[in-house]
């Protein structure tokens, strides 16, 4: 590829990151030789923008002063502007076995080698200070900050990248288009002007009218460039996002509107995430970027108050206007006008005028009951496919998720509430006892927190396995962390129902039932982190249930639960 050709139409250089293929072959024979790194799914997404030029100008990830730039200025340390850090995280018994200089082998979670990094810098982050300069805050609540201070390593590795390919992508490969792709596909079209639209959700009739009105005043044809990274346990998955998206597509001009798929994890970073989602659609060759109100929000805090300010994307964009080699299109809310029958910016709802909305957390219940999605609202081709996605909840395969100290009746609970899910047949029925899955499924894990994390992770996923296929788990750990919960309640609530459920039996009763004499031993020293004597319970605080068997049968608190799960629409009579 020319020096020509990695020049965007509209500004910006295209750093890729692929050598040819001579160098390709001697990069894997020297890989052979490296320590590896297997790269999680948004570590994923991340290299592929990396690679293929959507992060240029970076080259790689950057080092410490480039990082402590960003955080603080959102800035290079040269002054280049770049809000939100792409960082390379990995484990402390990892890092310690790195010098500078170094070279590590970044391998797909399935093996693949995609790239060759060169350690120029190792440091460890003070993630919670990251949380609030990037975020703005350290409340966790907020997606993009429990994953940073929960989910990701605690030493950052910064340098170069020599990349061997991009992550491989076997689904809606027809609508993949890295940067120079998507160039070459406007230049072969002849849209000299292009304005792109962030889709991050299904696209309704009010996302639908107002990228319409977006190309219409700046006469441009329009990309919706739809980003389709990890998802989050309240966001449609990929595969049913996409096919809204194409549904959509078909209530568009065919020959001005161009749908394309982008591997962007989102941080749900507010202002700062706009402002780089634009230098990213810069880098795809596009001259203009629609931000709407609340782009890339991240819903409200532990007070119920908004992370972000609806308007802080248009100020902090403008406020950089100058910089950006793209133009920002601001676009107000939406309204639907029941008596004009049509949409409306804020500004344009005469006085008086009633205007109609469906919140999400009433399409959810539409959605969840099988009831009316009103075709103001959105295209019935999209709905159709939301429906797919979120079937009524008698369809749906679900978890329930007991929690509690041992003791705590979590195991005798869940075996009498297997009987009766089995009894009613409806779906299949799993149970994933604490004690049955470390025998099978744990059996190398200690009792160290590292490893009781892992234990639940594992219990979760194969929950989530169960739940996705339409049946029902039930799970019985101790699971004292609430960080740990919460990252199965995500991985389970993305494709079914989950219920948790709180068994809060006081530890002097659980002591008093210790038929083992677990107790007894933790307090003697003879087993160390014991769970309510030398390691805490975090106990749940928004559990779907609270039971206590101190005062109640175990027949008595499944039954409890069956009425839930029948209140909650999982199960119904036929």
């Amino acid at each position: 590829m020319s020096g020509s050709d990695l020049i965007p139409p509209h500004g910006g250089r295209l750093c890729e990151r692929i050598p040819d293929l001579d160098a390709v072959a001697a990069l894997r024979a020297e890989a052979l030789q490296l320590p590896s790194w297997d790269l999680n799914p948004r570590q994923v997404c991340d290299i592929e923008l990396l690679l293929n030029g959507g992060f240029s100008p970076l080259t790689g990830y950057p080092g410490q002063a480039d990082y402590e730039s960003i955080c603080a200025r959102m800035r290079l340390a040269d002054g280049t502007l770049w809000p939100m850090p792409v960082t390379l995280d990995v484990s402390e018994a990892f890092a310690s076995g790195l010098a500078m200089h170094d070279r590590v082998a970044l391998r797909h979670p399935e093996g693949m080698l995609l790239a060759i990094l060169t350690v120029d810098d190792l440091w460890r982050p003070d993630r919670r200070a990251e949380a609030i300069a990037v975020y703005g805050s350290d409340d966790d609540t907020h997606p993009g900050v429990f994953a940073l201070l929960h989910q990701s390593h605690p030493v950052y590795l910064g340098g170069r990248v020599d990349g061997i390919e991009l992550p491989p992508r076997h689904t809606f490969k027809h609508l993949r288009h890295g940067p120079a792709e998507l160039r070459a596909l406007f230049a072969r079209l002849g849209w000299a002007r292009v304005v792109a639209f962030h889709a991050d959700g299904p696209m309704h009739r009010a996302q639908m009218e107002l990228t319409r009105r977006a190309a219409a005043q700046v006469e441009a044809n329009l990309l919706l460039h739809a980003a389709v990274g990890v998802t989050h346990a309240d966001e449609v998955d990929d595969f049913h996002r996409v096919r809204c998206h194409q549904a959509a597509l078909q209530h568009y001009p065919e020959q001005t509107t161009q749908l394309s798929l982008l591997p962007l994890n989102s941080r749900r970073a507010g202002p700062r995430e706009a402002l780089w989602h634009a230098i990213i659609r810069q880098n795809h060759g596009c001259s203009h970027f629609i931000v709407g109100p609340d782009h890339a929000a991240a819903g409200v805090n532990r007070d119920g108050r908004p992370f972000y300010a609806s308007d802080a994307a248009w100020e902090l964009l403008d406020a950089h206007a100058s910089e950006l080699g793209i133009d920002v299109v601001p676009l107000p809310e939406m309204m639907y006008v029941e008596e004009r029958a049509q949409y409306l910016t804020r500004d344009e709802v005469p006085a008086g005028a009633r205007v109609l909305s469906l919140p999400a957390q009433e399409l959810q219940r539409r959605l969840r009951e099988g009831l009316e999605i009103p075709d103001w609202f959105s295209c019935p081709e999209v709905v159709e496919q939301l429906r797919h996605a979120f079937p009524p909840r008698h369809q749906q395969g679900f978890t329930v998720f007991f929690t509690g100290l041992s003791g705590s009746g979590k195991s005798t609970i869940a075996n009498v509430l297997f009987a009766k899910l089995m009894e009613l047949g409806t779906r299949p029925v799993t149970l994933l006892d604490g004690d049955i899955v470390r025998k099978n499924l744990s059996s190398e894990l200690g009792f160290s927190r590292e490893h009781r994390e892992i234990n639940v992770r594992r219990i979760g996923f194969v929950a989530s396995e169960i739940t996705k296929n339409g049946g029902v788990a039930i799970c019985a750990p101790i699971a004292p962390y609430a960080a740990t919960r919460r990252e199965v309640r995500e991985m389970i609530a993305s494709v079914g129902g989950f219920v948790e459920v709180h068994v809060a039996t006081p530890l002097a009763v659980c002591e008093a039932r210790d038929r083992k004499g677990l107790y007894a031993r933790a307090r003697a020293g003879l087993i160390p982190h014991f769970t309510g004597i030398d390691d805490p319970y975090e106990i749940p605080q928004r559990p779907e249930m609270t039971v206590d068997t101190s005062g109640y049968t175990a027949e008595d608190i499944a039954q409890q639960i069956l009425l839930h799960l029948e209140a909650e629409g999982y199960i119904r009579g036929e």
